[in-house]
């Protein structure tokens, strides 16, 4: 957050610093906690600590547009914040998943992706505050006995008023190096 803030120095008066902590808060607690519900038609989305905190099951929406660099520097407070937001977003998500992935790539041997983990699809460009989550259903192995690729059943959590799925699921093929393992198959 300091790195982010020190872009905006002299810009931020206190009512768009006190939106700007509340944006962050926002994006911190968005994080999904549960995934247990993951492909239940059933179910609703996963868990996060802002349902707990605003006792609400809808989540804010993105802002509309695109926030550019020269935001910084425009009139509007609002597209100030908003940019300030985003760049926060973009690297809380890469340096948040980073955490959660152990990476001990050369030094000890790493459990293969399996099929029933579930993970975070890391992807650019995905608007604020919203987490791919997917199972992965099938792996593909190389020579070496190594996974390098998956197939993944995306999760959904826009469900109809009597629970029924509103679109079809949804399949994709995705690198291991793309993902990040939440929660394992210890079946």
């Amino acid at each position: 957050m300091n790195v982010v803030l020190t872009q905006a120095k002299g810009r931020l008066d206190d009512t768009s610093l006190r939106t700007f902590f509340y944006e962050a808060m926002s994006i911190v607690n968005s994080r999904p906690l549960t995934t247990n519900t993951l492909n239940d038609p059933k179910s609703v989305e996963p868990l996060t600590p802002n349902h707990l905190l605003m006792m609400k099951t809808s989540v804010p929406l993105p802002p509309p547009g695109k926030f550019i660099q020269e935001d910084l520097y425009a009139r509007k407070r609002w597209r100030r914040v908003q940019f300030l937001s985003e760049q926060f977003w973009s690297r809380w998500r890469k340096e948040y998943l980073a955490n959660i992935s152990l990476r001990q790539q050369w030094h000890a041997p790493k459990r293969n992706v399996q099929v029933g983990d579930v993970v975070i699809v890391k992807e650019d460009n995905i608007p604020r505050n919203e987490w791919k989550l997917a199972r992965v259903i099938e792996t593909s192995a190389d020579d070496d006995g190594l996974v390098r690729k998956v197939k993944l059943q995306m999760g959904q959590s826009k469900l109809g008023k009597k629970g029924e799925r509103l679109t079809q699921t949804s399949f994709l093929e995705r690198p291991v190096q793309k993902l990040v393992v939440i929660v394992e198959n210890n079946s």
